[in-house]
């Protein structure tokens, strides 16, 4: 299965919405929450190419984008082989 890390912060749905459909596919992730670690924040901005929003999401060390680029993934059958799960 493949590695995924998801930047984010609390109370923001498109970062609950991401964590719902990895969850829904039963696949583990790294969550980072900026609110408890703000230090990770440029961390984020320097592995994404510049992105400050959240979530942020990664499998295996390649950037995804946020939820909607999540979900486009899914609309496009393509997400479960990028999680190792097909």
């Amino acid at each position: 299965m493949a590695k995924v890390e998801i930047y984010t912060t609390p109370f923001c749905g498109f970062c609950a919405r991401a964590k719902s459909l990895l969850k829904k596919k039963g696949v583990e992730f790294t969550e980072f929450d900026l609110m408890a670690a703000p230090r990770l924040r440029e961390e984020m901005i320097a592995r994404s190419g510049g992105a400050r929003t959240v979530p942020q999401i990664f499998i295996d060390g390649d950037h995804i984008g946020g939820s909607d680029e999540l979900a486009a993934l899914e609309r496009q059958g393509v997400l479960d082989s990028r999680l190792g799960l097909a």
